[in-house]
């Protein structure tokens, strides 16, 4: 396959490296940079060294950079076009490749941020996609994933989702492989709704370790903000069974849980006392949940869904709350029995 990978952020840069490193040697992979000055570096030292340092670059992964269109020699041909940008860039990428004809997935987790003049609220990417670029046949690739593990070659799953079953073929095929499992998955607002809404429990769940709450409330933070998650995506209509597999429980699980979530460790550091804007400065990286969360709880209101967990991040993250008020909120809440999530799309 010619595949070609779109932002040589941490994500892009890893999965470019994994594709390009199987051992049968089947891919030409091209990782493309807006920044000519990062892929000049690149090319000299074969490695990422601003986003995934000490990891090598293969030598079959090819570079490009600058400016990027449908002409580009590396891209006429590809089989598939991967798109690594955050979601804030997601929107202005897919309006560029509304012409291409082969397969495009994206990589970015959350929901974009209201556009100027834009009454709706922000949108998913497979709703972007709907609107700016109605003719692609795309999808997404999601699922409990560190770029660091995936460049290493270390074990991972993941799940393609897409409505287009030539989209999550062609993803099976580019990426399934010795160390990577990439199972397929029809219910594409499932999964973007478990990996939008996991990013912003996991600045829960971060604030409650950093508090040092214990491992007893984390539990809880976790299990009630599955059951949030689910209920937002069945009023979406996504599937229930989807918020127990790899993007749903699985991806929650990792990014409330892990040292290398960059949204956890903004939960951290707030609890610890930072500001937000040093919280996130701090990381050098993007943590989606910090963007996303306002427009989870939005959605999720005109919905008439209940997200308590998510609100009290919203308030914590506007400077409504502080962190052991944000806590007291969540854990101070009236008692009710615990409900089971109706199995149907809602």
């Amino acid at each position: 396959m010619n595949i070609v990978v779109l932002g040589a952020g941490a994500w892009g840069t890893a999965l470019a490296i994994n594709a390009a490193g199987q051992s049968t040697g089947q891919h030409r992979v091209t990782l493309w940079a807006r920044d000519e000055q990062q892929v000049a570096s690149m090319r000299a030292e074969r490695e990422n060294r601003r986003y995934l340092p000490g990891v090598a670059l293969p030598s079959g992964l090819e570079l490009a950079g600058g400016a990027m269109d449908l002409h580009q020699p590396w891209l006429v041909d590809a089989d598939l076009v991967v798109v690594g940008t955050p979601m804030a860039g997601l929107r202005g990428m897919l309006e560029r490749l509304a012409g291409c004809t082969a397969p495009v997935a994206w990589l970015c987790k959350g929901f974009e941020a209201p556009q100027d003049g834009d009454t709706s609220t922000g949108l998913l990417g497979h709703e972007i996609r709907a609107r700016v670029a109605p003719g692609l046949s795309a999808g997404v690739l999601s699922g409990p994933s560190f770029a660091l593990e995936v460049a290493r070659g270390q074990p991972t799953a993941l799940v393609a989702a897409s409505e287009h079953a030539s989209v999550r073929e062609a993803l099976v095929s580019a990426f399934h492989g010795p160390t990577l499992r990439v199972y397929a998955n029809d219910d594409i607002v499932g999964v973007e709704v478990g990996g939008a809404v996991k990013n912003v429990l996991a600045i829960a769940t971060g604030l409650c370790d950093g508090l040092d709450l214990g491992l007893n409330a984390r539990a809880a933070l976790i299990t009630r903000g599955l059951a949030e998650m689910t209920r937002l995506g069945l009023a979406l209509g996504a599937r229930a069974e989807t918020f127990m597999g790899l993007s749903g429980l699985g991806d929650l699980v990792l990014t409330a849980t892990g040292d290398l979530s960059r949204n956890r460790k903004v939960g951290q550091l707030l609890a610890r006392g930072l500001s937000l804007r040093q919280a996130v400065d701090s990381l050098g990286h993007v943590a989606e949940g910090v963007y996303s969360a306002r427009t989870v709880v939005q959605r999720a209101r005109l919905l008439g869904v209940d997200m308590p967990i998510s609100s009290g991040v919203v308030a914590l993250l506007d400077g409504q709350l502080q962190p052991a008020q944000a806590v007291a909120a969540l854990m101070g809440r009236d008692p009710k029995d615990e409900a089971t999530p109706p199995t149907r799309r809602a």
